[in-house]
């Protein structure tokens, strides 16, 4: 068992360690849940809810010289933060503590992301949209770091799963919601962004503080308590960090789920980025039909992850299949000449997306100690958001080589079949190690 002491103490993985003492059931833990799945929402919302009143924005700032080129950047300018930004992130969320820093960012998230309300210079609106980035970076950060702190084996699996559903499901309803508020105006939908003043005082009262840690642990202040003895991030359990003692950092571990995550997250977002353009180079102009079709594929990355959380098993080994299920997607969408079969492929694509995706996080938490756990979700994060916002260049790139979009997503739908095949071959070298039994489940 985690904790346990013997002379030869068996070898486990960091994810079966004792993370947390908090409790895994209970009105407290939905209201803690809930909490963790809006905050993780927050980076959505700023990505999305002003896509439809660029138009507008457009229209306002016309007389201003490039705003061809800086009315797009005030939506995408977030999101390349958020990947520059995630691994300082994350090591200030080693040192100062997840909840404290969660709580300042919430709050900081409604001061920048309402500042284009009273800025008129469209300079300062990007530059304004740019902090959102910083504080989205530290709310994911932070939001799925705790994740992995208070739970282990299967319910990390599946809190991290509808992590995903909800960022998914959120990104439609905050399209919508941009839409119907942006008919008010084009500054209407940045109101939007103070809900965040309502999520901090309640992550203030409700996420584990000092009260919640026992006396003597060696843990920052207001962090959730994590067992005198766990697993590092090389698979063998050892004691937690005294004050003044270094471990290494488990880079070589995490290198390479970094590099195929910042791969899968072209592949996770090509569909939506891409999907209203390939739609109208099938003939397809009409955007409640664009709509009905971006909405399909998003319930399927939401399906995804369901089955993902349902099916109980160990990350890596599922990797192969669900890159593979991603490939057959893209292959119907670059042979599609109609638009239902695009469609068809695009769910197709999108159910694997919405397993790849939990998939990775969640293999990247395994490989993470207590201690390591914020630096090593915000390199995560910053492979995540690097390889969505290189997603459109890449493709626009390889769409000018191949001569159509939908040869560019055939060459990408290529390249995911041989990372398939390339994990498939390393999962059987590999077969003698790896112990093929479900996540261990922590008891309460």
């Amino acid at each position: 068992m985690p904790g346990s002491v013997s002379p030869t103490p068996p070898t486990v993985a960091a994810d079966d360690a004792a993370p947390s003492s908090v409790a895994v059931s209970g009105p407290a833990h939905l209201l803690r849940v809930t909490l963790l799945m809006a905050g993780s929402c927050l980076p959505i919302l700023g990505a999305v809810l002003i896509a439809p009143v660029l138009p507008k924005m457009q229209d306002h700032f016309a007389s201003t010289p490039g705003a061809k080129v800086l009315v797009p950047l005030a939506l995408t300018v977030p999101a390349l933060s958020l990947a520059l930004l995630a691994p300082f992130a994350g090591v200030i969320v080693d040192r100062l503590g997840r909840e404290r820093l969660l709580i300042v960012a919430t709050v900081l998230y409604a001061v920048f992301g309402t500042a284009p309300l009273w800025l008129d210079s469209l300079g300062a609106i990007i530059a304004g949209r740019a902090l959102v980035g910083v504080t989205e970076a530290a709310i994911m950060t932070c939001c799925t770091t705790l994740i992995g702190d208070y739970y282990s084996g299967h319910r990390r699996v599946k809190y991290l799963a509808l992590q995903t559903m909800c960022a998914s499901a959120s990104a439609t309803v905050f399209f919508v919601l941009g839409g119907a508020v942006g008919a008010a105006g084009w500054k209407a939908p940045f109101w939007v962004y103070a809900v965040s003043l309502v999520l901090a005082p309640l992550m203030a009262s409700a996420l584990p503080g000092r009260a919640d840690r026992p006396a003597g642990t060696a843990n920052e202040p207001h962090e959730p308590h994590q067992h005198p003895t766990h697993a590092s991030a090389a698979g063998t359990p050892s004691a937690v960090a005294s004050p003044g003692v270094r471990r290494p950092f488990p880079w070589r571990q995490l290198a390479g789920v970094c590099a195929l995550t910042f791969f899968g997250a072209m592949v996770f977002y090509t569909v939506p980025v891409e999907m209203a353009y390939l739609l109208d180079d099938l003939g397809v102009v009409n955007s409640g039909v664009i709509g009905l079709a971006t909405a399909l594929a998003s319930a399927a990355t939401v399906a995804g992850a369901i089955t993902f959380a349902r099916l109980k098993r160990s990350p890596d080994p599922m990797l192969p299949g669900v890159f593979a299920v991603c490939a057959a997607g893209f292959g119907v969408m670059f042979l599609a000449d109609t638009a239902p079969l695009l469609v068809i492929g695009a769910v197709i694509n999108c159910l694997g997306t919405g397993m790849l995706l939990p998939a990775l996080l969640t293999s990247a938490m395994s490989r993470l100690a207590f201690e390591d756990r914020g630096r090593g979700t915000g390199l995560w994060m910053a492979a995540f958001f690097g390889g969505e916002f290189v997603c459109p260049l890449v493709l626009l790139a390889v769409a000018a080589g191949v001569g159509s979009l939908a040869g560019a997503v055939g060459v990408l739908g290529l390249g995911a079949a041989l990372v398939a095949a390339g994990l498939w071959a390393a999962v059987r070298r590999r077969a003698g190690d790896v112990d093929p039994r479900p996540l261990p489940e922590r008891l309460a």
